[in-house]
């Protein structure tokens, strides 16, 4: 089978003090995962635009300035091993008015504002974690 070239996605990370926004997914890939508002790129978008779109739809909280803060390659394999489904995924860092209110949207289920310490308790996948970590670390 020849490797079809990634899928471009964005996330977009909201932090307000300790905590992230997360959302709780319905759909694949990571469906019943908390992991930060995001999806595919639609044609023409730019990673930011991505993010910035994804992030309103899911929340309904309109975010600007985004900051790339970490790409992750992201494979998930078949049982017989041929690669799932292949994401190159852009993780930025967006602002936001800190009276907007997050509402799940979209193929959200559920949304809300976790701390680090929840974040490890929740199924989550490795690359949410991962930022988490690192911004939480420069936070202290």
């Amino acid at each position: 089978m020849a490797s079809s070239s990634p899928t471009a996605a964005s996330s977009a990370i909201l932090q307000r003090g300790d905590r992230f926004l997360l959302v709780l997914r319905r759909n694949p890939p990571s469906a019943d995962m908390y992991a930060f508002p995001g999806g595919r790129a639609e044609a023409g978008e730019t990673p930011d635009q991505t993010a910035l779109r994804e992030f309103e739809e899911e929340t309904s909280i309109r975010a600007s300035n985004p900051r790339l803060f970490a790409t992750y390659d992201l494979k998930t394999h078949a049982v017989d091993g041929s690669v799932a489904s292949h994401f190159l995924l852009s993780v930025f860092r967006v602002e936001a008015d800190s009276n907007a209110v997050a509402i799940a949207a979209d193929d959200a289920a559920d949304i809300g504002w976790y701390t680090l310490e929840e974040i490890r308790r929740l199924p989550t996948p490795q690359s949410v974690l991962e930022c988490a970590e690192r911004l939480a670390v420069d936070n202290e």
